[in-house]
């Protein structure tokens, strides 16, 4: 569903050049595979549960029945981002879609970083105070249990911070890299994503990460410790019916055609 830029495989990885690829839709591909155990699933749908992670996934985005089942996942006139997704049935509404980047590790070097700590469940508050602060993305109450947070504190006090957040076969995401507005220009982001990288090297997994298409700044820095530009992707946040669809009916019976979103 996305433009596939410049496919270099990293290493140890099977082709990028191969279509579909897992990073296609990843969420989909982590919510029915290593992290199954969090999916809320109806069919073809399936989602984190509301304080891990806001996203929901279809198995198939240009299937009108996946998005059937995620109506009747996740309510009447309910919104919910929807990723992998470029076209939206009849009957729902977009409210709001951004570009964005998928970007691989190809050249990334992984190192430890002794002064960064693990966080955990007791470093949510202080944790959504830097995101608030950074504006990084999502994290909700239970993100943190997505995978491993790595932080860093001066004086007490948490000033930079990276994890992991979908893991698809292979694959795991690093994500929430905020750097304190007072600390930046001192490499701790790029310290916390090696380390973070190690991690997922560690069990033979290969990192990757998404970004804002208009944060240039950012996609720089990535390109500099080496990531490389996957494709361009799109988030959606959608409005759904005021009535499910009712997945139920026949084969013969007529379904509203998929439309191409407008951003």
């Amino acid at each position: 569903m996305s433009t596939s830029v410049y496919p270099a495989p990293p290493s140890g990885a099977d082709s990028l050049l191969t279509e579909p690829h897992v990073l296609d839709n990843a969420a989909w591909a982590a919510l029915t595979g290593p992290q199954a155990h969090f999916a809320e699933r109806h069919g073809r749908a399936a989602r984190f549960p509301a304080d891990v992670s806001p996203f929901t996934a279809l198995e198939d985005p240009d299937d009108v029945l996946a998005w059937d089942d995620l109506a009747l996942l996740v309510g009447p006139d309910a919104v919910t981002p929807v990723t992998a997704a470029l076209t939206v049935p009849d009957g729902w509404h977009i409210e709001q879609s951004g570009e964005g980047v998928q970007m691989v590790a190809t050249a990334l070097r992984d190192e430890p970083a002794p002064d960064a700590v693990r966080l955990g469940p007791a470093d949510v508050p202080e944790i959504l105070e830097l995101i608030a602060l950074t504006k990084p993305g999502p994290f909700l109450p239970r993100t943190v249990e997505l995978g491993t947070y790595l932080g860093l504190r001066e004086g007490g006090r948490l000033i930079a911070l990276a994890g992991e957040r979908l893991r698809p076969p292979g694959w795991t995401e690093i994500s929430a890299v905020c750097t304190h507005p007072d600390h930046r220009g001192r490499g701790l982001a790029t310290r916390l994503v090696r380390a973070v990288a190690r991690g997922i090297r560690e069990r033979g997994e290969t990192p990757f990460l998404h970004a804002a298409a208009n944060n240039t700044n950012a996609i720089r820095l990535y390109e500099s410790i080496g990531f490389t530009l996957r494709r361009h992707t799109r988030f959606t946040l959608v409005r759904t019916p005021g009535r499910p669809s009712d997945p139920r009916l026949d084969d013969g019976q007529h379904r509203p055609e998929l439309r191409e979103e407008k951003a």
